[in-house]
């Protein structure tokens, strides 16, 4: 059965406190770290790019394992380096595998990682490939407007790339999807390159779905609250994240936030913190709940067996 074997990410150096910019806003420091919870923020250099994230990913993963005859390179992103051709064209490029390699772009935003890992999974199986890699990079730096205080504040660059083989860790089971495209279809976007967001409707979107969508999940594989050992929830801001976590019911200690440091980095943003638990002997079921634009949103259960 094909699982995740080994995930490894990427976070440019460079930062931008978020301290001078909430007094250009206006913003009380309480706000920042208690609703945002983003102190700073990560931006990629001008040298850096999404693929050069992405590179930067792998180079971390080669550290951890040997890396070789690799079938497929899918790419999650929404702010490719070109609109054509598509960027795991260009990794390929760059990483030297095989022709008969398989290899293209999935345009997901902050669901693009659970999306990804059941595209992937099921892609391998379908023709009996045997490892994979799993891109996500997605610099929201080249679409946000400095001077726009609900998301200039929020959004960070970064990249991830996650090993998937029969060697695996962690096992993707069922995946639950959804989409309100209706209602949200507008509520993140970009306009003439800048983005723009309606906080408090995606807020209300994702405090009401998510918790709803976990708990079919698992009532959907006979499972309970208690049998979950981390709620890893995409990072969309601290107060989202705290608001699904007491909306389940769950203790604040199964449902980590570890981006005060570098920020909201989109489909990124799960696999970055997922890397860090891959090897805890003590965490055996994990759910997964990618959530944000397009109101597009998806929860998976990931286990050892």
């Amino acid at each position: 059965m094909i699982g995740i074997e080994e995930i490894a990410g990427y976070i440019p150096p460079h930062r931008i406190s978020n301290d001078a910019l909430a007094k250009q806003y206006g913003l009380e420091e309480n706000f920042i770290q208690e609703k945002i919870g983003v102190i700073k923020h990560s931006v990629m250099g001008e040298d850096e790019s999404a693929m050069t994230m992405c590179l930067e990913a792998f180079k971390d993963l080669q550290k951890k394992i040997e890396i070789e005859n690799i079938d497929v390179i899918i790419t999650i992103t929404q702010n490719p380096d070109y609109n054509i051709p598509h960027l795991s064209a260009l990794l390929h490029k760059e990483l030297g595998f095989d022709k008969k390699t398989a290899c293209f772009d999935i345009s997901l935003g902050c669901s693009g990682y659970v999306y990804g890992l059941s595209i992937i999974q099921s892609f391998m199986h379908s023709n009996n490939f045997k490892k994979g890699l799993l891109f996500t990079a997605d610099p929201y730096s080249r679409i946000v407007d400095k001077n726009d205080k609900n998301t200039a504040l929020l959004f960070g660059d970064g990249a991830s790339v996650t090993l998937l083989s029969e060697n695996a860790k962690f096992y993707p089971k069922r995946t639950l999807f959804g989409t309100d495209g209706l209602a949200g279809w507008d509520s993140l976007i970009c306009r003439n390159q800048k983005l723009e967001m309606n906080g408090r409707q995606v807020f209300s979107f994702a405090a009401t779905e998510v918790p709803k969508q976990i708990k079919q999940l698992l009532e959907a594989e006979n499972l309970n609250l208690a049998d979950i050992d981390l709620f890893i929830l995409h990072q969309g801001s601290r107060y989202i994240v705290q608001t699904i976590q007491k909306r389940l019911g769950v203790e604040e200690c199964k449902v980590p936030y570890e981006i005060f440091d570098y920020g909201n980095t989109i489909s990124s943003s799960i696999p970055l913190i997922l890397r860090n638990y891959l090897c805890n002997k003590d965490i055996k079921r994990i759910v997964l709940s990618g959530f944000g634009v397009g109101f597009s949103w998806a929860s998976s259960i990931l286990t050892k067996e």
